[in-house]
């Protein structure tokens, strides 16, 4: 079992900056173990989508094309945390993020952002970006 406990959302205008963390705990697995990581998003009304995703063994990271340049995704071993911040936020970034973990290997198959290739999920962190 993986518990994964998101932090750090909160409402800023657009231009700012906010940086999520994801405290991963279990008596199994440590981050590195896994076979990938992930930071996902769902606003009202719409799927939920990939935004980053991490390698934890090798650090390739993976983000959507709307947050390239924006968000950097990142991890701490030493911690058990992931990190992602996010910088230069505009309103259409206002979503419920979730942090995700990849315990299976699915993520090799289904690709890095694909939600349904995560089977460990936190309770998600609420950013909301005025304008």
């Amino acid at each position: 079992q993986v518990q994964l406990v998101e932090s750090g959302g909160g409402s800023v205008q657009a231009g700012g900056s906010l940086r999520l963390s994801c405290a991963a705990s279990g008596h199994t697995y440590s981050i590195y173990s896994m076979y990938a990581m992930g930071w996902f998003r769902q606003a009202p009304g719409k799927e939920r989508e990939g935004v980053a995703s991490i390698d934890t063994d090798s650090s390739n990271t993976r983000y959507a094309d709307s947050v390239k340049g924006r968000f950097t995704i990142s991890q701490d071993n030493a911690k058990n945390t992931l990190y992602l911040q996010m910088n230069s936020l505009k309103p259409e970034d206002t979503a419920m993020y979730y942090c995700a973990a990849d315990t299976r290997g699915r993520t090799l198959v289904a690709g890095p952002l694909d939600p349904a290739a995560y089977n460990y999920w936190g309770q998600g962190t609420q950013v909301t970006v005025s304008s």
